[in-house]
C-alpha cells in the first residue's frame, strides 16, 4: 500500500494577518489557488528547501460561521529552528505572545492569529538556559 504525506491544512479568518505570522516564522507562499465559484483561497506554504510538507491556508471568502474557537483540538505545528532564543525573540519583538517559553532551551509554544498552537523546537541538542526564557512564566494556553 502507498501512503504518502502531502500537507496540513488549517483554516484562517484573516490570510494576510496568517500570512503574515507564518511569514515571521520564515514560511513562504509556494503554491495559490483561488476559486471563484467556491468562494475561497487555498495558499501553500512552506520554508525554503522544505516544500514536500506544505502548511495549506484555507481562506473561504464568506467566512466559517460555525467552526470551534479554540483550534487546540487540533493539536499543534512543529517546526524546527536553529536557535529558539533568538526565534521568540523575533516573535516577541513582532507582538506574538510566547505562551510557552522555552524555559529548557529545547521547546516553545505560541498561537497563530487563529488559535493554533504551534511548536518550536531547537534543531539539535537543547541550548543552555538563558534569561529572559528560563525564569519566564507560561502565558495562556498552549
Amino acid at each position: 500500500m502507498h501512503l504518502k504525506y502531502l500537507h496540513t491544512m488549517v483554516r484562517v479568518a484573516d490570510l494576510d494577518k496568517s500570512m503574515a505570522f507564518f511569514a515571521l516564522l520564515g514560511l513562504k507562499e509556494i503554491k495559490r489557488y483561488e476559486s471563484e465559484a467556491g468562494r475561497f483561497t487555498l495558499v501553500y506554504l512552506a520554508a525554503d528547501g522544505d516544500h514536500d510538507c506544505p502548511l495549506e491556508l484555507t481562506y473561504n471568502w464568506d467566512g466559517d460561521e460555525g467552526l470551534p474557537s479554540d483550534s487546540r483540538h487540533f493539536g499543534h505545528l512543529a517546526y524546527e529552528v536553529g536557535n529558539i532564543y533568538e526565534m521568540c525573540q523575533h516573535l516577541q519583538d513582532n507582538g506574538v505572545v510566547i505562551n510557552r517559553p522555552p524555559r529548557d532551551g529545547r521547546m516553545a509554544f505560541v498561537r497563530s492569529p487563529d488559535n493554533i498552537s504551534i511548536e518550536l523546537l531547537q534543531q539539535g541538542e537543547a541550548l543552555p538556559p538563558a534569561e529572559p526564557w528560563a525564569s519566564m512564566d507560561s502565558t495562556g494556553h498552549w
